[in-house]
């Protein structure tokens, strides 16, 4: 992976498969399985994302397969019971779909999967047409970095910035994403800072900062 991927759209799926209003259960559950996947877009035939469908969505048909249909409506929520029967995308798919945008950060997506608890967003751009998908898996590929790549970037991004010469070189080492700082720096008050811009790298696991200061 070369440079450091700040975006969505740099670790995204663009090849995506997704339904129409109109898929049918069965084939909605076929595609999950044959692409091995939790969730899929639903789109209009412009390509707009309309929603989504997920196996949260299609589990109530199962779950409620045995139920007494006379005391369904006071032991479960009404949208559950309404997606037991439902055969189409249009009737199953969550909406409106929670998405992101490809130029948004991989916290930024993140933080809309912990919030909405779902394992994966479509990618979609400033008209609401699908651009691609970003899966958790995705978001982790930042950890797959080479260990020189992220040495390299700390160097040029964050060190030679914030410690320019002339100066006591800084060593940097970074060993299964640990990134190691040692040696002595003439202001000590930056350090705070190279730590937490050294943690903000892509693909960085933890920071070991040894650095210390010639005017403490």
């Amino acid at each position: 992976m070369e440079g450091s991927p700040h975006r969505v759209g740099d670790v995204m799926t663009r090849a995506v498969v997704a339904v129409g209003r109109e898929a049918r259960f069965k084939d909605i559950v076929g595609r999950m399985e044959q692409w091995q996947i939790s969730a899929l877009p639903v789109v209009e035939g412009d390509g707009r994302v309309i929603g989504v469908v997920s196996e949260a969505d299609l589990l109530p048909k199962e779950e409620f397969r045995d139920d007494d249909p006379d005391r369904r409506t006071q032991q479960h929520r009404l949208s559950d019971l309404a997606k037991a029967g439902a055969l189409t995308a249009e009737q199953l798919m969550s909406t409106p779909a929670v998405t992101v945008r490809a130029d948004a950060t991989l916290a930024e997506a993140a933080r809309i999967m912990a919030l909405r608890q779902v394992k994966r967003l479509p990618v979609v751009t400033a008209e609401g047409l699908l651009d691609g998908v970003v899966s958790r898996g995705d978001l982790l590929k930042v950890f797959l970095r080479p260990d020189d790549d992220l040495a390299d970037e700390i160097r040029r991004d964050v060190v030679d910035p914030l410690f320019p010469a002339p100066v006591e070189p800084v060593h940097i080492t970074v060993a299964d994403g640990v990134a190691t700082l040692t040696g002595c720096v003439p202001d000590g008050s930056r350090i705070p800072l190279a730590v937490r811009l050294v943690r903000g790298v892509e693909g960085v696991v933890s920071v070991d900062c040894r650095l210390t200061a010639a005017d403490a």
